[in-house]
């Protein structure tokens, strides 16, 4: 398993946030929904009203992960002749117009369908800080550790409330740029409580060494923002933006940031940074 040192965009911007006493706050939008152009759109959006890392998932037609909501999403994205690689222009436009770090959220088929170097190359000339990948573990990961470290790319791989701490420890030593905490077991989708499973992920993540965990699935409100904001180093938030951008496109997009990003505290005082 490769460890070697790289900078790491979604690191920097979660240390960033950490340094003015809060949460980042993570946010996911599908590409090509409900078209490429207004995709982008939305997630500049998003960058522009307080999402400190934009997470652009990759339509596909068997999402295993993904709830009612994001599953539509795809669904009418890939209806309107979506294809993957417009996922590196919609990556290269939000990068230029914002700043802002910008992870892609990927089924491994669709890497290895077009070749993990290729994949990885084009993601990092687009100006992408790295992969979420949720069905890759560790363990199968060897042709992307090498891709990630030849092109300084972050690595996010999933930890969940089953993971042993073998399985904790190995997942952290892999990951760079954030451990992605699952706060439930099952697929996406905005709910009425978070999980009382995310602290303990994330306790358990960082017992086994990783050093920044940011908690998803499940999470629609600034309560629900705030709440998990006291404990992890991120809030990722996907169903409840993706909704928005269908009643109210790439404007409701970003008035839920701003309203979400309101539940990450600052100047509060916690021992955030002092985590390990």
């Amino acid at each position: 398993m490769s460890t070697t040192s790289t900078a790491s965009g979604a690191a920097a911007a979660i240390d960033a946030a950490r340094a003015e006493g809060r949460a980042a706050l993570i946010g996911y939008l599908p590409a090509g929904y409900p078209d490429l152009a207004t995709s982008i759109e939305a997630a500049v959006a998003l960058a522009e009203n307080g999402a400190d890392v934009i997470e652009i998932g990759i339509p596909y037609s068997d999402p295993v992960m993904d709830g009612p909501v994001i599953q539509a999403a795809t669904t009418a994205a890939l209806a309107g002749g979506f294809r993957v690689a417009e996922v590196f222009d919609v990556v290269r436009a939000v990068t230029e117009r914002t700043g802002a770090a910008v992870l892609v959220m990927t089924y491994w088929n669709l890497v290895r369908r077009m070749g993990v170097d290729e994949f990885a190359r084009r993601l990092a000339e687009a100006g992408g800080a790295g992969l979420i990948t949720p069905d890759l573990t560790p363990d199968e990961a060897a042709e992307w550790f090498a891709a990630s470290d030849r092109y300084g790319l972050d690595r996010v791989f999933l930890a969940a409330p089953s993971s042993s701490p073998e399985r904790l420890a190995m997942i952290a030593r892999a990951s760079r740029g954030f451990v992605y905490g699952v706060s439930i077991m099952g697929v996406t989708g905005a709910r009425a409580a978070v999980s009382d499973a995310a602290e303990a992920v994330v306790s358990g993540s960082r017992e086994a060494g990783a050093e920044r965990v940011c908690v998803g699935l499940g999470v629609s409100t600034p309560g629900q923002v705030a709440e998990i904001a006291a404990y992890a180093d991120g809030v990722i938030v996907g169903s409840a933006l993706v909704a928005a951008l269908r009643d109210g496109g790439p404007a409701a997009v970003g008035e839920l940031a701003a309203s979400l990003r309101r539940g990450t505290p600052t100047g509060t005082g916690d021992d955030r940074g002092t985590r390990a």
